[in-house]
């Protein structure tokens, strides 16, 4: 019962840490009591099945996790209008079950190699677990431990030299501090070491917190520009008036609600992910024909100097079957397409800039390892509203110049919003502000678009850039370099949002240095495994 209650405190601490709901501090401890936990079951209790017993522990903590902060994943919704029970259960099962091999791992090393090899080993195994999740086709960061302070910026500005990874870092190591700190107290009770380890461990959290304060209030990066920016917020039902609306419709609907709220000069139009068109998608080889883009150039000749970002759905057909892509399917005898979700910017006069998303949200808009799992499943996927096949991406990121001005906006879909060091190359492609088109509707009234909209603070930090952040039912808001949200409109809201959005120009350390502290534990995991395995060969050597 013991263990049991020290994984339910584990639970609760890292689940009313997160954000939009939580208190981050409580992160600093959020561990140890599943740390507690597994050092009780190793070396004290009499279980036959000890392994068995704390991966079973540690599922718990983290199944119960993973359930209070992505529960709100149960919002999407089924073709047939019902909440869609996969779309929580297999992302809660599979991740609660990734975090528990990573707590398993840590526990056979600590076993082998020593308490202390050992929770460095985990401090190792965890970040770089976090840098794989971030990379991989199941990708879902959505939990990674540096997200948890992105409602409190003012204590996170050194982001911009180390970026979310870097508080993931700064969470383990003071966790394991404050665990180390208990067991030399239990094991030899000296008042002397446990002064000297609390004061450590409180420099640990504060010291962080003071430079980042000290940052905050000495910023003063000068801008190279501002842009007068419209963010149009149409609140458009995803599942079902998005597909029965005519397109035209939908359009006019959009640029009526850009031309009434366009008050002075604008520079930029910013509309949601997949704004255009309704049903089905436009074709990429026909840009210059399409009537729907050709709309918005003539909305754009009564504006002069401004520019159109927006997201639609776009498509490629291919009828050369030795150039056919990957994530393109055969629609009929000899005729392959492969769909996208795009980001677009026009202007009058000028050929329409193109950027495919390359962050996909698994189970909607990629199918998984399709060479692997499709010869299993079929077509089978998990369907939240959007394809039920795999769509094609950029493999490098773009920025999009604007001819009138100094703007260069970084096009970024919705789910790339939470990737840190993938944000970045944005900026490196000379994006000078960020330009988020989101669609945040499918999961309705819950954490899941609050959440969303906190961790794109985090990217503001990291890359000192400031954010225009257009979401279809909002929130659609504009956060300043320093991650704070300068103005925002109600989720629900058919509405717009005008902004001044500052330029800037400067590289962060973050910018050009990326997830460093992810790539040195990749390197220390790999020197703690080999040096694991020269061990147990030195004493097998010694028993032959």
């Amino acid at each position: 019962m013991k263990y049991v209650l020290l994984t339910l405190i584990s639970a609760m601490l890292l689940s009313i840490s997160w954000p939009t709901y939580g208190v981050p501090f409580f992160i600093f401890f959020a561990l140890v009591p599943l740390l507690m936990m597994e050092h009780g079951i190793s070396k004290f209790s009499s279980y036959n099945r000890k392994s068995w017993m704390v991966f079973g522990l540690s599922y718990l903590c983290f199944v119960i996790w993973n359930i209070v902060t992505t529960g709100w994943l149960y919002g999407s919704k089924n073709p047939d209008g019902s909440h869609s029970m996969m779309a929580v259960v297999f992302p809660v099962l599979v991740n609660s079950f990734l975090y528990s091999l990573v707590f398993q791992c840590y526990h056979w090393y600590k076993n082998a190699q020593g308490t202390y090899w050992g929770l460095g080993f985990l401090i190792a195994i965890w970040m770089s677990f976090e840098k794989f999740h971030l990379n991989w086709e199941l990708t879902w960061p959505w939990l990674n431990l540096g997200n948890v302070f992105s409602e409190y910026p003012k204590l996170i500005q050194w982001y911009d030299t180390l970026g979310a990874t870097g508080g993931s870092f700064w969470i383990l190591v003071v966790n394991v501090l404050i665990f180390y700190t208990i067991r030399t107290w239990e094991a030899g009770r000296k008042r002397k070491d446990l002064i000297r380890n609390t004061s450590i461990v409180a420099a640990l959290i504060i010291l962080p917190m003071i430079v980042s304060l000290i940052k905050y209030n000495s910023f003063d990066e000068k801008p190279s520009g501002q842009v007068n920016v419209l963010m149009l917020q149409p609140d458009l039902d995803p599942y079902a008036e998005k597909y029965s609306k005519d397109s035209l419709t939908i359009e006019n609907d959009l640029l009526t609600l850009a031309e009434n709220n366009s008050k002075g000069k604008i520079d930029y139009f910013i509309a949601p992910e997949t704004a255009l068109p309704g049903r089905g998608s436009i074709s990429e080889t026909a840009f210059e024909k399409s009537l729907l883009l050709n709309n918005v150039k003539g909305f754009l000749s009564k504006h002069p100097g401004a520019v159109f970002a927006t997201g639609i759905s776009s498509h490629r057909f291919y009828k050369n079957q030795e150039n056919i892509p990957k994530e393109a399917y055969e629609i009929n005898p000899g005729l392959w397409v492969e769909s996208y979700n795009t980001a677009i910017q026009i202007a009058p006069q000028q050929q329409v800039q193109v950027y495919h998303k390359g962050k996909l949200v698994p189970g909607v808009e990629i199918f998984p390892y399709m060479s692997v799992l499709k010869p299993l499943l079929g077509d089978a996927m998990l369907n939240l509203g959007g394809t039920v096949a795999s769509l094609g991406i950029d493999k490098e990121r773009k920025s999009f110049a604007n001819p009138y001005n100094k703007g260069r906006i970084a096009p970024i879909i919705c789910y790339e919003s939470i990737y840190g060091e993938f944000t970045t190359d944005y900026v490196k492609k000379g994006a000078n502000f960020l330009g988020i088109m989101t669609n945040d509707s499918w999961w309705g009234v819950t954490e899941g678009h609050k959440q969303l909209l906190s961790y794109a603070k985090l990217r503001a930090i990291e890359t000192r850039r400031e954010i225009a952040r257009a979401a279809n039912s909002g929130i659609s808001a504009h956060i300043n370099a320093k991650g704070e949200v300068v103005a925002d409109t109600f989720y629900g809201d058919k509405t717009t949002l005008f902004a001044k959005v500052n330029l800037y120009e400067t590289k962060t350390f973050y910018t050009r240095a990326g997830d460093l502290l992810s790539r040195f534990s990749i390197f220390s995991l790999g020197f703690l495994l080999f040096y694991f395995l020269i061990e147990k060969f030195k004493s097998r050597t010694k028993k032959a």
